[in-house]
């Protein structure tokens, strides 16, 4: 049995989110089920160094009230996919990329949300001229690390990175790179 949405109302709307209840049909019967939409796509970039590290930043995540290790990201705010992954390279680790390549395409949380995810990959990097920590701060992050590519695996197995979607990210880069097949 497929799903069938019988009627959707708004719940709540800000730049960032929309979410919606819908009153449904589906395997399980009818009932209700509450969607989350993302306003514009989000971007996932990893970026690995000439020496095969893979940058990392860390900053607290308020919905989890944790500390959280993982590849600089962020909203496309509108702008092409690509523009939003230098974008957001820019603005968490002060650098830029020769390179920048995309390796995937992803959902977070299939299950409740409908949020499309571009991954990139971003190579040849050197700093941004007039670059300083200030955008880094401004975004919540409170460290910048460069970690070798096989270590940065072993993080996720030890429980290290937690993301999820830094996870499928580094995934996609394992696969892009030949490091898994």
């Amino acid at each position: 049995m497929s799903w069938r949405t019988q009627s959707s109302r708004s719940v709540y709307e800000n730049r960032w989110i929309a979410v919606r209840e819908d009153t449904v049909s589906g395997p399980a019967g009818a009932g209700i089920y509450g969607v989350v939409r993302m306003q514009h796509p989000a971007v996932f970039v990893v970026a690995v160094d000439t020496h095969d590290r893979v940058c990392l930043v860390t900053l607290e995540r308020y919905p989890t009230g944790s500390r959280s290790v993982e590849v600089p990201s962020g909203g496309s705010d509108g702008e092409p996919p690509r523009e939003a992954a230098a974008r957001e390279l820019r603005e968490e680790t002060g650098l830029q990329a020769s390179e920048l390549t995309e390796i995937g395409f992803m959902y977070a949380l299939n299950g409740i949300a409908d949020a499309p995810e571009h991954v990139f990959l971003a190579t040849g990097l050197k700093p941004v001229p007039g670059a300083d920590a200030t955008d880094r701060q401004e975004e919540g992050i409170d460290e910048m690390s460069w970690v070798p590519f096989p270590e940065v695996l072993g993080m996720i197995r030890d429980g290290a990175i937690t993301d999820g979607e830094t996870i499928a990210a580094l995934m996609f880069a394992a696969i892009h790179l030949g490091r898994v097949s």
